[in-house]
């Protein structure tokens, strides 16, 4: 149906969704940008309840609690950095090294919003984890897997241009690398289980 999303998993306590590219996560601002995941999951879980986002252009993995004592402990836990994400990514040029991390604060770029910026004075600690998938000579483009430690807007989209090595298809910060669609896929979740602790591991297949 062009008005779901596809439900990886639900319990009383939680949903996981697959988000397709181009779907918001939450509603915009305006009538012609109510449709959402979140709105959509609300079809079949009225009391869903946001805890993270995932940007409109970025696919995969997102998870949405049921109710709001569910809201509030899962909500605990991505502050507390119990719930680990991992990303896939397609980034301009051949990556040195094999992993690192980048570790550069991150605030809003007011004159160019919604853009954030690296902000060395007034920017919030951000360090996102990376590990080099494969590396693609002839494109002259590498395949990163990236675990974001911390979660702020556009984090991995600006840490990554902040090293030069902008994600493939972000046309908000590297319009001149064109492509379908943003090459950044959220692929694996996992975090304990808000009720009774069980480890929850999901995963979603890289559609590019």
């Amino acid at each position: 149906m062009p008005d779901s999303v596809p439900v990886l998993y639900s319990d009383d306590a939680l949903v996981v969704v697959d988000k397709p590219a181009g779907l918001l996560a939450v509603p915009g601002r305006g009538e012609d940008l109510q449709d959402c995941v979140v709105c959509r999951v609300q079809r079949l879980f009225a009391n869903a309840l946001v805890v993270h986002r995932l940007d409109q252009a970025t696919s995969g993995l997102m998870l949405l609690a049921r109710g709001a004592a569910a809201q509030r402990a899962v909500s605990r836990m991505f502050e507390a950095r119990e719930v680990c994400k991992r990303y896939v990514a397609v980034v301009s040029g051949l990556v040195e090294g094999d992993a690192g991390s980048i570790d550069l604060p991150l605030g809003a770029d007011w004159p160019r919003r919604p853009r954030q910026r690296v902000d060395a004075q007034a920017g919030k600690a951000s360090l996102t984890r990376w590990r080099v998938l494969s590396r693609d000579v002839a494109a002259r483009t590498t395949a990163l897997e990236l675990e974001p430690v911390t979660g702020r807007s556009h984090q991995l989209r600006v840490h990554l241009l902040a090293i030069g090595h902008a994600i493939v298809g972000d046309m908000l910060y590297a319009p001149a690398l064109p492509a379908p669609r943003l090459l950044l896929h959220a692929s694996a979740l996992s975090l304990a289980h808000p009720v009774d602790a069980r480890a929850l591991n999901f995963s979603s297949a890289v559609p590019f």
